[in-house]
């Protein structure tokens, strides 16, 4: 069993409590509890279970799979939340891209690694696309306070094992999307060379995401706390600014193209060409795939709203 909230739990919990403690206000002034209170926090239950979005594990059932195996390699640093993606941040258009990369190339095996001046492996490979969908979405960078730059070195040794484990695997094609925009703010790590894992990669693409001419930062996660990440000592807005010259060397060192991305449909034709690639078959799933179940307690969540309003109704009348 999974769960995959709607609201976070933590913001769910608080409302429940809050419903909680205004049945229990009207239970005190009236002295008893009613067939009313009970149908209260009924559905105040309910309404915490389906925000849970359970889900369990379905049978095993007839995919489509192919011999592609997909890491992709995600800034996270703060520099991601600069917003000069279509008016949004350049992490809101890595997910976008990242998603309709996983939605058209389904069947594919895919890795999650992130990095700012550290690297994290999300998910190993899996088939399973709402894994990989759900893992890009809570994808965030760190607040400035807890910000120490972006090293784009920091990924590499991660990067190296999960190439090395897809080769020990018989004809699967390795794909890297490294996605950036190519800043490397420490100092004393200057980019190294990729050139040794070339011969791991069969395809892919740098994708650089930003402006060359930069754009501010907010202070915050989601980039949302309405201040500006601010330079020399506080006296101007820092600014953001594409490093292709980075971004190039990447691609070079791994011997795949660099792709500026503006757009969803600047990575198409790489898509296109991946599917070329891609060896198709329809096989039955070796994993579970799951299934939402929360429809379940929509029912009795309708039924005890339709009767807690014929007792608002008859207390009207």
């Amino acid at each position: 069993m999974r769960v995959f909230p709607i609201l976070p739990i933590w913001l769910m919990t608080i409302i429940c409590i809050l419903l909680i403690f205004g049945v229990v206000k009207s239970y005190h002034e009236k002295k008893k509890i009613g067939k009313t209170t009970i149908i209260n926090i009924a559905i105040i239950i309910l309404l915490f279970i389906i925000n849970l979005r359970i889900m369990i594990p379905s049978n095993k059932s007839l995919v489509a799979a192919n011999n592609l195996d997909i890491i992709f390699v995600i800034d996270n640093s703060i520099s991601m939340v600069a917003d000069d993606y279509q008016s949004k941040t350049r992490l809101e258009g890595v997910k976008e891209n990242c998603n309709y990369i996983i939605k058209d190339l389904n069947g594919a095996r895919f890795s999650i690694i992130t990095f700012d001046n550290n690297s994290k492996l999300i998910i190993p490979f899996t088939v399973d696309t709402s894994m990989a969908t759900e893992s890009i979405a809570i994808i965030k960078s760190k607040a400035e306070y807890r910000a120490s730059g972006s090293s784009l070195n920091a990924p590499k040794t991660n990067l190296e094992t999960v190439l090395k484990n897809s080769k020990e695997k018989e004809d699967r094609i390795r794909i890297i999307f490294f996605i950036t925009d190519g800043e490397n703010t420490l100092e004393e790590q200057p980019l190294e060379s990729y050139d040794e894992l070339a011969e791991y990669v069969d395809g892919g693409a740098v994708l650089g995401f930003g402006s060359l001419e930069g754009s501010t930062m907010y202070v915050g996660e989601e980039g949302t706390w309405g201040e500006y990440v601010m330079a020399n000592f506080g006296q101007e807005k820092a600014i953001s600014k594409l490093d292709e010259s980075n971004l190039k060397k990447l691609a070079s060192d791994l011997g795949i193209d660099y792709i500026h991305v503006e757009k969803e449909k600047d990575i198409q034709n790489k898509i296109k060409e991946l599917k070329i690639l891609a060896n198709s078959s329809f096989q039955n799933s070796d994993k579970s795939t799951y299934d939402d179940i929360y429809y379940i307690f929509v029912i009795p969540l309708l039924l005890l709203l339709l009767f807690h309003f014929k007792d608002y109704k008859g207390v009207y009348k």
